[in-house]
């Protein structure tokens, strides 16, 4: 299938990703310069198996850490600065980097990805700020004035071509842009397959059993043996690998893959499967809380596992489909046991992650006549949702976070994940 760019619209997307923001951050309030300061923000400086969140360049260069590396890792050496992560603050430059774009553009056109990406849509800013080079010249060096910070900035006729041209070569470059006619010359050599944006190794290895080992291999496979295989995600990966994406600014580049998910490294190794359990109870609720929020009912719930490498490693992830979409805490956590009795095998337990898909509007779900007391579950989650915005995360919690192994009256205390 021949696809015709000229009919497709053409825009001036730029997706910017701030470098080694966490870490930046953290060397311009020492008054250390990111580019030259070997720096690492680590998740709490008083845990060595703590996790490197963040390393400035020069320590990724010189020293080989980077994130995922661990604070024990780090060489004792008295030019590296170590400090905790400090998400409040993280979070309020992101919202100042997003105040220094509005200069360049109207609000509606800037989309945040993420606390250190952001999407803009610069097209019709020609008369004022010059080409799409100039403007992102303009931004990155009013970004290293203000704030001491670097960026990287990918320009693409769409939202995919811009991201795919930030981590294939604006990364690299520093600015870079990707149009429909460098598909063929830029994107389709790309390999191996998780390198392109959306792939992850589960679907590298599927379509490496159909014989597709590059991006232009699956540019040009069969749109219908795709779809055969993957559904509309096939569709997807068809057209994403010709470059093309229909996205509005904001909205989701993969569209229609909504899911609410929740995944935790444990703060230590977990072995006895009733603490495991009460984990996974309270990542139950909290991803049943976030689609209770948006008005939405999933009926495929996943549950993986990783496993400690002190054990070699490994894992699982697996997922089943329920008769009817739910929101319930309990029967999320449910689904997630019945998965975790037939896979676990017994192994110590590093890694939880948790989420609901395959999702409907909670206002199209039919009530079962079998099921009286439905009803009654779906409100009480409500209840407890709005008294936790009310009087905080942790206003209401289940029994099991008041016992050995409960995380969720420690995390509740952090912002991002991290401590404010």
């Amino acid at each position: 299938m021949d696809i015709e760019y000229d009919s497709l619209p053409k825009r001036t997307i730029f997706c910017i990703d701030m470098k080694s923001f966490y870490a930046s951050c953290a060397a311009v309030a020492l008054g250390l310069d990111p580019l030259s300061a070997h720096l690492a923000v680590v998740g709490d400086t008083n845990r060595g198996g703590s996790v490197v969140l963040a390393a400035t360049p020069p320590l990724k260069r010189d020293f080989g850490i980077k994130t995922g590396n661990r604070l024990f890792e780090i060489p004792d050496d008295p030019r590296i600065h170590i400090v905790n992560a400090t998400m409040a603050v993280y979070l309020h430059i992101s919202v100042q980097v997003t105040d220094l774009f509005h200069r360049y553009v109207p609000l509606e056109a800037i989309h945040t990805y993420s606390v250190d990406e952001s999407f803009i849509d610069a097209g019709g800013t020609s008369k004022l700020w010059g080409s799409e080079w100039e403007l992102a010249e303009a931004v990155r060096n009013d970004l290293y004035r203000r704030f001491g910070l670097t960026c990287a900035i990918g320009i693409g006729d769409n939202m995919l071509l811009s991201k795919l041209c930030l981590d294939l070569e604006a990364k690299k470059r520093g600015v870079a842009k990707w149009s429909y006619r460098d598909v063929e010359t830029k994107l389709w050599p790309v390999s191996p397959l998780s390198k392109m944006w959306g792939i992850g190794s589960r679907v590298e290895k599927r379509l490496h059993r159909m014989g597709i080992f590059t991006v232009g291999q699956l540019a040009n496979y069969s749109l219908d043996k795709l779809e055969k295989a993957f559904g509309v995600m096939g569709n997807q990966l068809y057209y994403h690998a010709n470059g093309v994406d229909l996205s509005e600014l904001g909205a989701p580049i993969l569209t229609g893959q909504v899911s609410y998910a929740k995944g935790q490294i444990l703060l230590r190794d977990y072995n006895d499967p009733v603490e495991i359990k009460r984990v996974l109870l309270e990542m139950c609720e909290e991803v049943a809380a976030r689609a209770r929020r948006e008005k939405r009912v999933g009926q495929t719930i996943s549950l993986g596992m990783g496993y400690s490498k002190d054990e070699a490693g490994g894992g699982f992830h697996r997922q089943t489909t329920l008769p009817e979409p739910t929101n319930i805490t309990m029967e999320v956590y449910e689904a997630c046991v019945k998965i975790m009795n037939r896979f676990h095998d017994g192994s110590t337990v590093r890694k939880l992650s948790v989420s609901i898909s395959n999702v409907y509007s909670d206002d199209s779900v039919q009530l079962s006549l079998f099921e009286t007391d439905r009803p009654k579950k779906r409100a009480l989650g409500y209840a407890m949702d709005e008294i936790r915005s009310k009087y905080g995360a942790n206003a209401v919690l289940r029994a099991v976070s008041y016992t050995e192994g409960g995380t969720a009256r420690h995390r509740n205390t952090l912002v991002g994940g991290h401590k404010a």
